[in-house]
């Protein structure tokens, strides 16, 4: 799998950063993107889309699985959440809205990728983590980094924030090392709602106090063993948030990983065997490093599709 991506990659990652694919002006800017978020949320919360400007063709997913307007979360949702983070993208007409929502009373944490056409709501996917939900005490508010606006000579053009953004995926996949990847000296990592790379509170010597280019250096990610399907979606360059969804496989046949101290060990359950995630993953990027990621993990039967394949690389409007 990875010798065919390292052969298609160059060509794919060309069209991502928009060679042969022309910038269409949209019609909603970032207020407008987010009051259909709101007008989204609140329809849910009624479960009701009557009333909401839909297209005619729209399409609704959850965790990659098409699903009417009257099922699913759509009869579930019951709590709005404090913690509420949009990543607008007025230029493509995506929006990504971060948040914990609660579903039949519990907290879940999810991740919505909208996309607008002439201010109708054309697609809806959304991504929520049942079960196992972390530190949600990280995720009562967005951190104050995701809010900032970036001076003009921070940001990065919307090329250069897709690079970046597939250098992380390319370090954890192909490389193994963060050695190509820009991270910020304080990049710090969280990955439903859990704080896994640069962790103050974590144990001296642990992989989670390590810094996002340590960990990426030890060579740990020998057991993803796939990182495909990477749509970059979503680009805030006011913010400098990159959005992204894909998926992380874990073949099960590496028999070791790297450690802190530079061994190796013995790769141990889940990863010793068959295993996907499904990830939607946030990237604040300033002055052209990885300051701070926000991720929500998905598990899904192992090799699911996203059921969104005419994008597997990026949607090729975005750029």
């Amino acid at each position: 799998m990875r010798g065919v991506i390292s052969v298609c990659k160059p060509f794919l990652l060309l069209l991502a950063l928009g060679a042969v694919v022309p910038v269409f002006a949209q019609d909603c800017d970032r207020t407008c993107l987010e009051g259909l978020m709101n007008q989204f949320l609140e329809a849910q919360l009624k479960h009701d889309p009557a009333g909401l400007p839909l297209t005619a063709n729209v399409r609704y997913t959850e965790n990659g699985q098409d699903i009417d307007l009257n099922d699913g979360l759509w009869q579930t949702y019951s709590k709005h959440s404090d913690y509420k983070l949009y990543v607008a993208d007025p230029v493509a007409g995506q929006l990504a809205f971060l948040s914990v929502i609660e579903e039949s009373d519990t907290p879940v944490i999810t991740h919505y990728r909208m996309k607008v056409l002439n201010q109708q709501i054309a697609e809806m996917e959304v991504l929520i983590a049942r079960g196992s939900m972390g530190a949600l005490e990280n995720l009562v508010e967005p951190k104050p980094i995701f809010l900032e606006t970036l001076p003009p000579d921070q940001r990065r053009s919307r090329e250069e924030m897709v690079a970046i953004t597939d250098s992380y995926f390319t370090g954890l996949d192909e490389e193994e090392s963060g050695a190509n990847v820009p991270f910020h000296p304080d990049c710090q990592r969280q990955e439903n709602g859990t704080i896994l790379a640069n962790n103050p509170a974590a144990a001296e010597g642990s992989m989670q106090r390590l810094g996002c280019k340590a960990q990426f250096d030890t060579g740990f990610s020998t057991i993803v063993t796939d990182v495909r399907e990477r749509r970059f979606m979503v680009l805030d360059e006011e913010r400098g948030l990159s959005y992204a969804i894909l998926f992380f496989d874990h073949d099960g046949t590496p028999k070791t990983m790297g450690t802190v101290d530079g061994t190796q060990k013995a790769v141990s359950a889940p990863f010793n065997r068959p295993l996907t995630f499904m990830i939607g993953e946030m990237f604040k990027i300033v002055d052209g490093e990885i300051r701070q990621i926000e991720a929500i993990i998905v598990t899904v039967p192992y090799g699911m599709p996203s059921g969104w394949q005419g994008q597997d690389l990026v949607s090729m409007d975005q750029l």
